[in-house]
């Protein structure tokens, strides 16, 4: 079997333009929607969203690759290098990493792409590796780049990239591509499909040695904020993390061709719902103000310990919901006292009771809009799937 890079019309791709003219006019009226809620977004507002945003995304584009970060953390090291107020905690290199690649990325999201950029990026992804040979560069080994799974002994390939020498070439001509179709460009191509053809391109060549996933993503949100002339703070790590099988499995059957029509229409359909996603996450935002503004004053210490508490886990919340024993642990408080607080908590609108007797358990008294699974049809009609409230998280149809 020849891979997508193997073939004679490489790297010229084929899909139904109109197919997807239904997703990228969902795309651009939302970004619109979502430009005009910000500006009606005070200061602060815009700042704790950007954060939140971006940690999100450093989390989950790592969590793809299997690596697992302290969310506070994160949180922290994007704050110190913004310039902000934090908690001096101590940060790990991958973290410290990862969040100036989305600060970087936030903040440069309309310049044209360069080697430069990428390269920066690499050292980012990389920080604190020592395992790695070629850092800021290139791959250079001369053993084939493949993606594997199964027994050492039988392994079984997924995919195989261009050999390390025709890379600097590939890519040098992927850059030209990227900044031609961009908006304003030579041949400019509507967002969601560019963000698209952007990930499927660079991750066929997978031209570094480690990190291709996280910079690939990257490059497909910064296609997206380059379309809606603004940092779009896009869920699309998040959002493809929920899908990961199909993410894996999406990318596998698009590298054995060159018609990449079912790649773009299943990828149409993540944005598309990492955009419901933020929108979720900006609402929710403003809930949580508008829930605390109703609460100063009426809670005591340790009732409000708990409520900050479940707040910082965001729009997921806590998972399974929290129940008597967690808030015993948050706040040292007897179970007596735990059941007394929670009830008031509840009376008070702050939490609501889900379950009886030991299956209970307490969920944010803020209620997020349904999330669906977006999928686009042949006919380029967009088909919703339905999602649920599970336990006091947000859940979708991950099949």
């Amino acid at each position: 079997m020849k891979w997508n890079w193997e073939q004679p019309d490489w790297p010229q791709f084929h899909w139904n333009h109109a197919q997807l003219l239904q997703a990228e006019e969902r795309f651009l009226f939302r970004s619109g929607v979502f430009a005009g809620t910000m500006r009606h977004l005070g200061l602060g507002e815009q700042e704790q969203l950007t954060i939140e945003a971006m940690g999100l995304e450093a989390l989950t584009t790592s969590e793809i690759e299997g690596e697992l970060l302290d969310r506070a953390s994160v949180q922290s090291s994007i704050r110190r290098q913004l310039g902000l107020v934090c908690d001096g905690r101590r940060v790990r290199p991958s973290e410290q990493g990862i969040a100036a690649m989305m600060i970087d990325l936030y903040r440069t999201f309309s310049d044209a792409l360069t080697e430069g950029t990428m390269f920066g990026w690499h050292r980012m992804v990389a920080l604190g590796r020592t395992d790695l040979r070629d850092i800021g560069c290139y791959r250079t080994a001369s053993e084939a780049m493949q993606v594997v799974s199964g027994a050492l002994v039988a392994p079984k390939v997924h995919f195989e990239a261009p050999p390390s020498a025709r890379v600097p070439m590939e890519m040098a001509r992927f850059v030209g591509w990227f900044n031609r179709t961009a908006p304003g460009g030579r041949e400019p191509l509507p967002a969601v499909t560019r963000a698209g053809l952007a990930h499927l391109y660079f991750e066929s060549i997978h031209p570094f040695e480690d990190g291709n996933g996280r910079i690939g993503r990257a490059i497909a949100e910064k296609a997206l904020a380059q379309a809606a002339g603004l940092p779009t703070l896009t869920a699309l790590a998040a959002t493809i993390l929920l899908h990961r099988q199909e993410y894996y499995r999406a990318l596998a059957e698009a590298n054995k061709s060159n018609d990449v029509n079912a790649w773009l229409c299943w990828f149409g359909g993540i944005v598309l719902e990492a955009q419901k996603r933020t929108e979720a996450e900006v609402e929710f935002l403003l809930d949580k103000a508008k829930l605390l503004d109703g609460l100063r004053g009426r809670l005591n210490s340790r009732q409000e310990k708990a409520v900050l508490r479940m707040l910082r886990e965001g729009l997921p919340g806590f998972r399974g919901g929290l129940s008597a024993g967690n808030y015993a642990t948050i706040t040292g408080a007897s179970p007596a006292t735990a059941t007394r607080d929670l009830a008031d908590l509840v009376e008070k609108g702050a939490l609501v009771r889900m379950g009886q007797l030991r299956h209970t358990r307490y969920v944010l008294g803020i209620r997020p809009r349904r999330l669906g699974r977006v999928r686009i049809a042949e006919n380029g009609e967009l088909r919703e799937e339905g999602a649920g409230w599970d336990g006091g998280r947000l859940t979708g149809n991950t099949s």
